[in-house]
């Protein structure tokens, strides 16, 4: 929730989260061991507004505390995967009836497209495409259009590799499969599981594609979703060379937009 407050008697749109919105998250947070960590909610409030704004960390406003403290908590929870749990929220309120899966590309600004990752790593998920550097984002959504998985991976990875990848950790809905990627496009072959494909194909395929008209009219309610999550400036660019940290940026938008 976005608070409009008085500050020298200029109106500050700073962003707050609400004393509801934390008691569902603090299940999530890890135990501090040592020392009381700052104020979570002071925290977590800046690393949104930092996020969905697009600003640097040094230019975090001084109502949440230090930058630094910021950095580091973003930093430290993001490798921890933290703030990539937003399933256990998901699974509070999802409709896996019909689920869609989709990709779409964001685009890598010039700080975070270093193509050479760590000896030994993954590398950054960066690719080259027709469009310049690339990462690209695969979603599940549920029914509603809300996201319950997420999956990078470089950008001219092909939407069929994501697809697969999701597939293999979601429990079979009772409904379709609400993707393109299911069957190939251009094939009316049926899919080797039994699914349907909601895809009508090209104009240029040789044998007409049975699918669900009724489903496919609904396709849209993914690309709202990948819409709403563009919103956020640190998702629509990636501004973060490791990929840990781009994801979870990812999941808090989704997790603060769908979730809380």
């Amino acid at each position: 929730i976005q608070i409009p407050r008085l500050s020298g008697g200029i109106i500050s749109n700073l962003f707050w989260l609400t004393d509801e919105q934390m008691a569902r998250l603090r299940p999530f947070f890890p135990k501090s061991h040592d020392k009381p960590r700052a104020d979570d909610r002071r925290a977590l409030s800046g690393i949104i507004f930092i996020n969905r704004n697009g600003l640097r960390w040094c230019d975090a406003p001084k109502e949440y505390g230090p930058p630094k403290t910021l950095y580091d908590r973003w930093k430290r929870w993001s490798e921890m995967g933290v703030l990539q749990d937003f399933e256990g929220l998901a699974a509070e309120a999802t409709d896996p009836t019909t689920i869609m899966i989709d990709a779409t590309y964001l685009k890598a600004h010039r700080t975070a497209s270093s193509l050479r990752g760590k000896k030994g790593g993954r590398g950054r998920l960066i690719g080259r495409t027709k469009g310049g550097m690339n990462t690209k984002l695969h979603n599940i959504t549920d029914t509603n259009g809300r996201p319950i998985r997420l999956f990078i991976s470089a950008g001219q990875t092909s939407d069929y590799t994501g697809a697969a990848a999701l597939l293999a950790t979601c429990r079979k809905p009772h409904g379709f499969w609400e993707t393109a990627a299911v069957t190939p496009i251009g094939s009316p072959k049926p899919c080797k599981n039994g699914d349907q494909a909601l895809h009508p194909g090209p104009d240029s395929a040789k044998e007409a594609i049975k699918y669900d008209k009724r489903h496919y009219k609904r396709r849209n309610r993914v690309e709202i979703m990948f819409g709403r999550l563009k919103d956020w400036r640190r998702v629509t660019t990636r501004y973060d060379r490791c990929p840990k940290v781009f994801l979870s940026a990812i999941a808090l938008a989704a997790t603060v937009m769908f979730w809380l």
